[in-house]
């Protein structure tokens, strides 16, 4: 694969891990609705929190956490020579988390 190949693919799977809305499913399966009509509105595990819920809250701060984890990891293992690449895919999480494309760019924080 190209060096640039990698970049990009590191990059596009990095932003649609990192822009899962973890507290938006975890409160439509809790049973609460939409979560940004509630406290806040924020998509956060503080958010969730305020609806009394700590499972879900707990489940929406693990998955938050975790992607970014499981994004570097899956990085590191498909392009274990690319530190660059795996770098760049922990970002991409980051400003998937930030804006994710699933709720038009407006996330966590």
């Amino acid at each position: 694969m190209q060096p640039w190949m990698i970049i990009v693919a590191a990059i596009v799977g990095g932003y649609l891990l990192g822009s899962i809305p973890f507290g938006v499913l975890a409160a439509k399966m809790g049973g609460l609705g939409d979560i940004r009509k509630v406290g806040s509105g924020n998509i956060g595990a503080t958010n969730v929190l305020r609806t009394g819920r700590k499972d879900l809250a707990l489940f929406t701060l693990s998955g938050d956490s975790g992607k970014g984890a499981l994004t570097v990891l899956i990085a590191r293992l498909l392009f274990p020579d690319n530190a660059v690449a795996i770098a760049l895919a922990g970002g991409a999480a980051f400003a998937g988390h930030l804006f994710p494309v699933w709720l038009k760019f407006k996330g966590g924080k």
